[in-house]
């Protein structure tokens, strides 16, 4: 009866991956918390859709645990349980030898099985915004791990076998901020793989020098830890990983630095000698550090004022997204020089890691950057049927969005096919993410020009190229509007960083199609690497304010070489 049961209540989404035989499976938003609610957890179907290689059930706070028949799932590679309420993972989880991406980011969890440590094949964990104590002992035995991110919960240490293990050859990344670490392994230098280190926000009083033994580390965070040696402190805050590790190399303060030349001399030099000698260095130390701090705050962010003239750049929103899509959040960027070298790569790679990460692979918020001088404003921010909405997606002609979500999805059944696998690529993994919508959100200018299509894919009209010096830039969002906040904040500091590497390192014009060999004499390459960042009102349809950015609360951040000014 309970199996009949099971069948006549299935879920719709449930069904169509099981007749369709589907590699992927989402499942996240508010209608399904509902029926996660009614039903008392998932639906026990989902157990039986041994194909999957991809499984994402988010944003559901009625998802309290996780059934132990997941084991069922041989085939998953990635299980993405992110931003609900789970409480426990069950043993059997550690029987899926496949699984590559495991992210229980954003739940209430306390401990985790130690089976997770027979994950073999893991390369990714994803542990972040939970209220953990301890990471399980053992972790050295997934020898493929290359990512740990268990930031934001209570650990008073790492794992001891996570540095003390020669195993861990491939792991480069560790983000353990915002807890309660209070000691750093000597052992870390065993890690010959590790780029980046995280630690911030921790209880931390010293840091070991075997740290500049990592040969490979490029990124270190220690900011708002407490440390003894004060020098270090100030260096950790506020200059560069080379600077800090250099200074740990040498042994840190009175171990390798302010040592007179000549260490074998002779006493009869002097102690008045010697006493001159290490103020001399200590002064000479103290003004390098202060040169390289501020190097780095010539990373400059300036905030214009909106204007209330008829040239000001407005959104208004239709109430048709209220059910659809209903946050968003925009601005201008000015003097980002996308030009010389890869400059516009390293940007548009930058955005594509946002989309993955911060942006939870786009189903927390989705960004789009226009070339604002191919765009006619005011626009509007509205929701069509998907027989009415039509855009020229980027690299294709102009068609409605319901034939683009029907060629996308046979070019994703064919690129399965043809590369035998159960992943997609490109925009095909996100067709998911609009199942079930009656009207597609879309962001339309004042030539009725469909500009984006959020989280799908933006218009050619508007693409940013080499050229461009003006960026329209929007972020939307089906969660909140402190998520389109936070991912712009993040996305403007990260214009800013590579603004200033570009400018830095003075690269020469690309050799793609899109370069420009005609100087441009509107543009001072030599001037300042500075973004300007003008404000972008969005308003309700009477032309009420909604949401101006940024405003005085927000690009906030406390980042030491990063000059906010407003």
């Amino acid at each position: 009866m309970a199996t009949e049961m099971a069948s006549q209540n299935i879920w719709p989404e449930i069904e169509k991956a099981e007749n369709e035989n589907r590699r992927e499976l989402v499942l996240h938003g508010a209608a399904v918390d509902k029926k996660i609610e009614s039903c008392g957890g998932i639906h026990p179907r989902l157990y039986s859709l041994s194909l999957l290689n991809y499984l994402e059930i988010s944003q559901c706070p009625s998802l309290h645990s996780i059934h132990q028949n997941i084991s069922k799932l041989v085939h998953l590679q990635s299980l993405i349980l992110c931003r609900n309420k789970i409480t426990s993972v069950p043993s059997t989880i550690g029987e899926l030898k496949a699984l590559k991406v495991l992210d229980l980011s954003v739940n209430s969890l306390q401990d985790l099985p130690e089976e997770i440590c027979s994950l073999t094949e893991l390369t990714t964990l994803n542990v972040s915004c939970n209220s953990l104590k301890n990471l399980p002992q053992g972790l050295s035995q997934c020898t493929k791990l290359c990512s740990i991110n268990a930031s934001k919960n209570s650990l008073s240490k790492l794992p001891e076998d996570l540095c003390s293990s020669s195993s861990l050859e491939l792991l480069n990344t560790i983000i353990a901020s915002e807890n309660s670490i209070e000691q750093m392994s000597s052992d870390i230098h065993n890690l010959s793989s590790l780029k980046v280190l995280d630690l911030s926000s921790n209880k931390l009083q010293e840091i070991p020098f075997e740290l500049a033994d990592c040969p490979k580390l490029k990124e270190i965070n220690f900011k708002g830890n407490k440390l003894k040696d004060k020098r270090l402190e100030k260096m950790v805050n506020g200059c560069q990983t080379k600077s800090v590790l250099d200074y740990l190399r040498a042994g840190g303060r009175g171990k390798g630095r302010g040592k007179p030349d000549g260490e074998g001399a002779e006493k009869s030099e002097g102690n008045r000698s010697v006493s001159k000698k290490k103020s001399a260095q200590k002064q000479k130390n103290k003004k390098e550090e202060e040169e390289e701090v501020d190097e780095l705050k010539q990373m400059v962010v300036r905030i214009l004022h909106v204007s209330d003239s008829p040239a000001a750049v407005t959104v208004k929103v239709s109430p048709l997204v209220k059910d659809v899509r209903p946050f968003i959040v925009c601005c201008i960027v000015k003097g980002m020089n996308l030009k010389p070298g890869n400059a516009l790569k390293r940007f548009l790679a930058a955005q594509t890691k946002l989309h993955d990460e911060i942006c939870a692979k786009r189903t927390t918020a989705t960004i789009a950057t226009h070339d604002l001088s191919l765009l006619k404003p005011p626009l509007q921010y509205d929701a069509r049927p998907p027989d009415i909405l039509r855009i020229v997606p980027l690299g294709r002609k102009e068609m409605k969005a319901a034939d683009l979500l029907k060629m996308l999805q046979q070019e994703a059944d064919e690129q399965r096919k043809q590369k035998k696998r159960q992943n997609v690529s490109g925009l095909h993994k996100y067709l998911q993410l609009l199942d079930g919508k009656d009207h597609y959100p879309c962001l339309v200018d004042a030539d009725g020009h469909v500009i984006s299509f959020p989280p799908i894919t933006n218009s050619d009209r508007t693409k940013i190229k080499k050229t461009t010096r003006e960026l329209f830039i929007e972020v939307t969002s089906s969660t909140s509007l402190q998520i389109c906040k936070d991912v712009m904040d993040t996305l403007i500091i990260k214009m800013a960083e590579l603004n200033k590497f570009t400018f830095d390192h003075k690269e020469e014009a690309g050799s793609d199609g899109e370069t420009d060999s005609t100087p441009d004499p509107s543009v001072d390459t030599s001037a300042s690497p500075e973004l300007s960042v003008v404000q972008v009102k969005v308003l309700d349809a009477e032309g009420n304010l909604k949401v101006l950015y940024p405003s005085k609360t927000d690009l906030t951040c406390d980042i030491s070489h990063l000059k906010i000014i407003r």
